[in-house]
Order: structure tokens, then sequence, then C-alpha cells
């Protein structure tokens, strides 16, 4: 999942990432939202009787643990990514917003109740690791939850800390729960960290495996045949591996 997405922004970047071996420049939002993943799967796996400081106290250890795993890597804040004036300030910052999101997220989810899926033997519908065959290529993928719906059928939710959604991401979950778990999934949405509530829901229903495994056949040719072609632009700002990039701009 997460390659197709990289080669579709940019093969090169690909290629450098996965191709090359480059390692790519540490990120606090990375690890931002990591921290905020495993505090809200701790929360929802005990039944929702944490605490909201408790969840907090384990967001913070969390992020602290990979902050400073990744600065004994890369001590000098001024190579990270950063969106603030400077790494180390960003660092410090999404402490703090880390914890107010995780905060906000136990009590929206106090308050609103969503019923999460279970399957048979009990396993709740969290992180869960499907993988199955789409378009002739194995495709993996870690859906945040998925929420029962009165119809019989589940919904994919998908827990964001950053603003980038992906449409693609939900359909390609879509698939994955059909083919792994024989369930429907006709409709998707984002929890938004940044705002303390969901998306509007995306219509699902329609999209078919033929069509999503289109594009992963695409990017498996393309990888098979050696076909990168850099993409700057934008993005470039985004890229974690832009220091070895012979096209990088900005």
């Amino acid at each position: 999942m997460s390659q197709l997405e990289q080669y579709g922004k940019c093969p090169e970047q690909y290629r450098l990432r996965r191709v090359e071996g480059i390692t790519p420049r540490p990120a606090a939002w990375s690890h931002q939202g990591t921290a905020f993943h495993a505090a809200c799967e701790t929360f929802e796996l005990g039944g929702r009787q944490m605490s909201a400081m408790d969840a907090v106290e384990l967001f913070s250890t969390e992020y602290s643990d990979a902050v400073n795993k990744a600065l004994d890597k890369e001590p000098d804040t001024d190579q990270w990514m950063t969106a603030g004036p400077d790494g180390t300030s960003d660092i410090e910052a999404r402490y703090v917003l880390g914890q107010e999101q995780t905060a906000a997220y136990v009590h929206w989810a106090k308050e609103n109740g969503p019923q999460l899926w279970k399957a048979p033997d009990g396993t709740p519908g969290i992180e869960l690791h499907l993988t199955a065959d789409i378009g002739g290529v194995r495709v993996q993928g870690y859906i945040d939850q998925l929420v029962a719906e009165p119809d019989g059928s589940v919904r994919i939710r998908d827990l964001k800390t950053g603003s980038t959604k992906s449409r693609f991401q939900l359909e390609t979950y879509a698939v994955l729960v059909r083919k792994a778990l024989g369930l429907e999934a006709n409709r998707g949405d984002w929890y938004q960290a940044k705002k303390g509530g969901l998306t509007r829901p995306v219509d699902l229903s329609e999209i078919t495996e033929d069509e999503v495994g289109e594009k992963y056949r695409e990017m498996d040719q393309g990888v098979k045949r050696a076909e990168f072609p850099a993409r700057p632009g934008f993005n470039c700002r985004f890229c974690d591996v832009s220091h070895a990039c012979a096209f990088r701009r900005g």
C-alpha cells in the first residue's frame, strides 16, 4: 500500500528508498502519528476504560522513546524534516500537540461510542493486518479500525494526525476486507485528530478489485522494468530522501 503511494508520487523517491536503500531523514510528525496510534489502540483494546490522562501518558512515553532513538541516529535536528521553524522546536511542539490530540480522541470516543467490529473469535477490528492478491499483486495493509454498520457491513476508519488523506487507501482497504474477511465494506471515513472528529463518509460500494488492481499492476510492471522517472515539484519539500536526489527542487 505505502509502496504504491510512494511510487505514484515519485518513482525516483521509490528507487532511492527501496532500491538504493537511502536512509530517510527523520521527522517528528512521523513519531507523533505512531505514538498517537499506539495510544488509541491501547485505549480501544482496553474497552475504552483508560482515562484520558493515562492515554496521554502512554502517548508521551511512546513519542519520547521514538524521538530519542531517532536522535541517537541523527542528533543534528537541523537535518530533520520539519513543518516548523526548526527541528528542535518541531519536536517539542508535536509532543504537546500529540498529547492534546490523544486526550481529545479519548473524550470523543467515549462520548460518541462507535461500535467496533469483532471477528467471530472476539478479535476486535483494530490495527488489522490484512493480505490478499489484488490484480495479481500481493498487497498488504494495516487498517486502523473497522466499525460495525447496522446493515452488517463494516466501515473502514483511518486515524489521521496530519492533513493528508488518501481515498485510494480506503479503496484498497475495502478490497482487502472483502477478500480477506469476506465482509462488505461500503463506506469509509477518517478521524481527523486536528479537528477532533470524523470526515464525511466516502462511498466505496462501487469500487472493484479490477479498478484497484490496475494501479498495483502498473506499479509492479514499472518496478520490474526499472522505470523510475523523477517528478520534481511541490512534493520535494516533503521527501525524506531528497538529500540524495539529483532532481530535487526547493
